[in-house]
């Protein structure tokens, strides 16, 4: 019953999240077609704001009225601190096009709110190495892994429902491991951004009548970067650091390859680019659909070490195998691709 209750409560989200999105198709900010997009035609975005609406939402209601599920006062107004302001800041750049400096410049800080308010990483519970005390290393590796996750998620967002789809596929995987678990706010939390993620992707997939923008798509890498570090931390039992990016792993693998080729090759890193391997496998030929079917796959896959790993964190080496290989078979049927019809990216 208790499950039911929060599906229940989680689908009452996502029509919340569905009528704030239909409004938002027609009051979006036009997003016209640039060096980097894969649209030909002038297409709203804002999307993500119903997103955005019913996370805080749904996270309030369980802040007035949590039993069980919660965690201390201070990491859970937090974290809807923190996320409330990436997401204004990122709305407004989705209506100014602000530069990367100022955008970066608000990611740190939301990830430093975030972190002041008690949602920082203070022991690693690894495989082979055990607990791990950080001491005051556990400030700049938290504040790091929550930019670069924002900054993975929003730069993978470049084909209809492809990082949206990603996020709420682990967001799923990861509210069934805090079942299992017991962590009855993880499981809450990873349940109400999909609910929001499900009222958007039904206007954004396959054919796109609004694309989320920095404003969904910032908020989705920061929330589930930070619902990553809650769950190694909180709850009945502590769960490893390692779970939301093996669930992320080919979304965070696409953009530390492509960062570490485009800086090899000399080229500025915040210069807009098509060179993602997303990006090349549309290029080549590859429906836009099929691309984002691919990464759901890997999502899924991602997913399905984690709950592995869950139940059997001694099973690391072939994990860690069968995590990193997908997407390694990915990147080799990219490249290939992309020689065979001598595409420069």
């Amino acid at each position: 019953m208790r499950i039911a209750a929060y599906l229940a409560y989680a689908g009452l989200l996502a029509l919340l999240s569905a009528v704030i999105v239909r409004r938002m198709i027609s009051l979006g900010t036009l997003d016209h077609p640039g060096v980097r997009s894969s649209h030909a035609q002038p297409t709203p975005k804002g999307g993500g704001v119903g997103i955005v609406a019913a996370f805080v939402v749904g996270l309030s209601v369980l802040y007035l009225g949590a039993g069980r599920a919660r965690v201390p006062d201070a990491p859970f107004l937090g974290l809807i601190a923190a996320s409330v302001g990436i997401a204004v800041v990122s709305y407004a750049d989705d209506v100014r096009s602000w530069s990367f400096t100022v955008k970066l410049v608000a990611q740190v800080a939301a990830a430093l709110v975030a972190v002041a308010s008690g949602i920082v990483l203070r022991v690693l519970h690894l495989p082979f190495f055990g607990t791990v005390a950080l001491g005051w290393a556990g400030v700049p590796l938290t504040a790091a892994w929550i930019v670069y996750a924002t900054n993975a998620v929003n730069f993978i967002d470049g084909l209809n429902g492809l990082a949206a789809g990603s996020v709420a596929i682990a967001c799923l995987f990861l509210a069934a491991i805090a079942f299992s678990q017991d962590d009855l706010f993880v499981l809450v939390s990873g349940l109400v951004l999909a609910a929001g993620i499900a009222g958007f992707l039904p206007y954004n997939y396959p054919r796109a009548r609004i694309f989320m923008g920095d404003v969904g798509s910032q908020f989705c890498g920061f929330v589930l970067a930070a619902l990553g570090v809650l769950s190694a931390g909180f709850g009945t039992q502590t769960l490893s650091v390692l779970l939301v990016p093996m669930m992320l792993f080919a979304i965070l693998f696409d953009v530390a390859f492509t960062l570490v080729r485009r800086v090899l090759a000399g080229e500025r890193i915040t210069q807009a680019h098509r060179g993602h391997l997303y990006q090349v496998a549309h290029r080549c030929g590859m429906p836009a659909w099929a691309v984002t079917l691919v990464y759901w796959g890997l999502a899924g896959w991602g997913g399905v070490c984690g709950m592995w790993f869950a139940g059997k964190p001694q099973d690391w080496p072939e994990l860690m195998s069968c995590t990193v290989a997908p997407s390694l078979i990915w990147l080799a049927a990219v490249v290939t691709r992309a020689r065979r019809q001598q595409l420069r990216w």
